[in-house]
């Protein structure tokens, strides 16, 4: 199966993205889900059954337009020009029309009285001018009820023509001197359509600011690099870029793909993938992300991925594909939303009917035919969840948050358990020695020389953080590595070994360091010993130091009422210390990573469990926790299993995750109570049946202001979700 995300024009309510949707489905070999903000199809399909320009021709087929892959930006000025012109038209038909009520002065050849069939001729050409601006809506609307997925184009659509249709009946009788005006409705058919358009712009342009987040990643890049070519510079766009070039970055410059610095050294600022405005130190080894700026070096670096394999590009993905996942709570919307439009119609014919049987009167009852198919606004309901979720996964996005589907915002809010784990979660999983005594007669300074020398040939943990800070070291001959016990090698024909107790005790060697490791022991340090064949030199403690922020982010989750518990391999007395100093009442200690996994799924019988990690070690028991959240560093998040990807060391991203996930469900539940509160009131007015009565001009106003008004409140959401 091969994914694609096509950008979908003409989409303007909730039984649009769910007809398209549907009709996608009915196709064999294709699996759609259709997002009406984004105005995007994510489509999963076999290439060996269905082509890309298949899949452009069922959308067509289906009422609507694809214009590419994702993202694209249209021209909304000449939008804006259009709207503007049918503005002036309106308000000029309401001049002549309505200007005598108020005693305007207005020229005889326009006056209604004197001359109807100048006034009626007006009315026809401008009717006609505003049905060919809005062809898109009537067209859309007659093709979707052809397929049998009427939408709300459909709604306004039978509206103005029946509207339209009726008052050029009448409009036949003016030019024979036997009609009445008060039976002309040229002029809300302008108005209708224009409130219509301005609804939409307004939509639009809101809707744009709620997707900003996602299509500012899409801009981070520079759009040309330097690049060294026989130890010149060169500038070149991205798409020559290839893998394994060597790039060049100066201070105020950008880093254009993802790679590796092979010289200088300086600092860069990476807030945009993990919401951290602090400075990043790079030097050479370290990782570059693509898009991130360097402020104050010079620095060579490798290209390691590029185009879509930077971290930008897999962030990019994740955002999207996101927001084309649908909550439990938008599937109630959409459900709704599915039996609208046909209940719609059924209210609007039984108006005209009732209508005709009290009043006699065919102008009346047409008019509430045409009030409450436009009054009524799927538009609002459709828009009420996924315009929130958007907003609110890209608001996560721009706070080094990556959430992979919109569920997990809903979800969040019934999260009772929070289970960590520990190293590289709680604390910074990198060992630091901390305590140290070395024997009298030995100089510091060699000694620390001597131990990173003959670690620096050894993967082990211990040893890379042992080594990660030395500069020079010594030649070392006859390297070897002891498994589960430490390593030994030669410097200037003498023999050193480093490593545990138990690789000392092999050597019967007397050592004077046992109070030493009993007091590093109980604070939770791994202990590493050096010694030659003589004695034993000194003796070191390691320690994985706290994150900054992990203990105001426990007691935070503490005062929400969510218990805490800590699931850590490391040795009981070590996790006791760590799970000590955090408060943490539960602990799990010499646990494994299949027992992690039994542990959660114990927990789940009864809680709803949010499970922490590193996202490697971790990985089944992220995935069977209700939601995982693994802490990433931005590079390597394409091959990540959980649900929601951390990337930064701020822990305190935990507490936004909960007040976002939080704010976005009130948000929609707002967003729903008000979409229906709206219809509710509005479609018994509309039919005309009550003291209060509409036309089809207030009608469409009406409805501008819905969809409005759930828009601004989703816009809400892009603010901190934490006060």
């Amino acid at each position: 199966m091969k994914h694609i995300i096509l950008n979908i024009e003409g989409m303007t309510c909730s039984a649009c993205s769910n007809g398209l949707e549907k009709y996608l489905n009915k196709q064999k070999g294709v699996e759609a889900t259709v997002n009406l903000v984004m105005a995007t199809a994510s489509i999963d399909y076999d290439d060996d059954i269905v082509t890309l320009e298949d899949l452009n021709k069922y959308v067509k087929e289906a009422g609507f337009q694809s214009s590419g892959e994702r993202l694209k930006s249209g021209n909304s000025k000449s939008a804006l020009y259009l709207l503007l012109c049918f503005a002036f038209l309106s308000i000029f038909l309401m001049y002549i029309g309505m200007g005598h009520m108020f005693h305007l002065p207005i020229p005889n050849i326009l006056n209604k009285m004197l001359y109807p069939k100048i006034y009626v001729s007006i009315l026809i050409i401008s009717s006609i001018s505003a049905m060919i601006w809005g062809f898109g809506i009537l067209k859309n609307g007659i093709r979707n009820m052809i397929h049998r997925i009427p939408n709300m184009d459909s709604l306004i659509g039978v509206g103005v023509i029946v509207n339209f249709l009726y008052s050029l009946y009448n409009a036949y009788f003016i030019y024979i001197d036997q009609g009445d005006l008060d039976k002309i409705f040229f002029d809300s058919v302008v108005m209708i359509l224009l409130f219509v358009k301005i609804g939409r712009y307004i939509d639009q342009k809101n809707k744009a600011k709620a997707v900003d987040a996602i299509k500012n990643l899409v801009t981070l890049t520079p759009k040309q690099a330097t690049i060294l070519v026989n130890n010149k510079e060169k500038s070149v766009t991205l798409n020559e870029i290839k893998k394994g070039d060597i790039l060049v970055c100066k201070p105020g410059e950008k880093i254009a793909v993802d790679g590796k610095a092979i010289k200088g050294q300086t600092h860069t600022d990476e807030s945009f993938i993990t919401g951290e405005s602090k400075p990043v130190s790079k030097k050479i080894g370290d990782s570059c992300l693509a898009g991130s700026m360097n402020y104050d070096g010079y620095i060579e670096y490798e290209a390691v991925n590029i185009g879509k394999d930077s971290s930008v590009s897999h962030i990019v993905d994740l955002v999207v594909n996101a927001t084309n996942t649908k909550a439990p709570i938008a599937r109630i919307a959409d459900s709704i939303s599915g039996y609208f439009v046909p209940f719609i119609f059924i209210v609007a014919v039984l108006s005209l009917i009732l209508n005709f049987i009290i009043t006699k009167e065919v102008s009346q009852s047409i008019e509430s035919l045409v009030t409450v198919l436009v009054v009524a606004c799927p538009c609002a309901l459709g828009l009420a969840t996924p315009l929130a979720m958007v907003v609110s996964i890209g608001n996560a996005s721009n706070h080094g948050l990556v959430v992979k589907s919109s569920e997990i915002m809903e979800q969040m809010n019934k999260i009772d358990t929070i289970v960590f784990d520990k190293t590289g979660t709680l604390t910074k999983g990198e060992l630091e020695i901390v305590d140290f005594k070395i024997k009298d007669n030995y100089n510091k300074k060699d000694v620390f020389k001597v131990l990173q020398s003959i670690e620096s040939k050894s993967n082990h943990p211990l040893a890379k953080s042992v080594c990660k800070n030395a500069r020079k070291i010594y030649d070392i001959k006859n390297f070897k590595e002891v498994s589960g016990k430490g390593v030994t090698a030669e410097i200037d024909n003498i023999t050193y070994r480093a490593g545990n107790r138990k690789y000392l005790e092999d050597f019967k060697i007397d050592n004077m360091f046992l109070e030493e490791e009993y007091n590093y022991s109980k604070k939770g340090e791994s202990i590493i010993y050096l010694w030659n064949d003589e004695e034993v030199i000194a003796i070191f403690g390691l320690r994985d130091e706290l994150k900054e922020t992990i203990q105001q982010t426990i007691l935070s989750l503490k005062k929400m009422n969510k218990k805490i518990i800590m699931l850590s391999g490391d040795h009981e007395n070590t996790a006791n210390i760590i799970a000590s100093e955090l408060s943490i009442d539960e602990v799990y200690s010499n646990i494994s990573p299949q027992g992690k996994v039994d542990r959660i799924k114990d927990l789940n019988i009864n809680k709803n469990v949010l499970m922490i990690g590193d996202g490697i070690n971790d990985s089944p028991a992220l995935k069977t926790a209700t939601i995982g959240i693994s802490v990433s560093n931005g590079t390597d998040i394409s091959n990540d299993a959980s649900d929601v990807i951390m990337l930064s060391d701020d822990m305190s991203k935990i507490i936004d995750l909960f007040y976002l996930g939080r704010k976005t469900m009130r948000v929609i539940k707002q967003n729903l109570f008000w979409a229906l509160f709206y219809n509710v009131c509005m479609i018994p007015l509309a039919t005309n049946l009550f003291s209060i009565k509409l036309n089809p001009m207030i009608a469409s106003f009406a409805m501008v202001i819905s969809s409005v008004t759930v828009v601004l409140n989703s816009l809400r959401l892009k603010g901190n979700g934490r006060k």
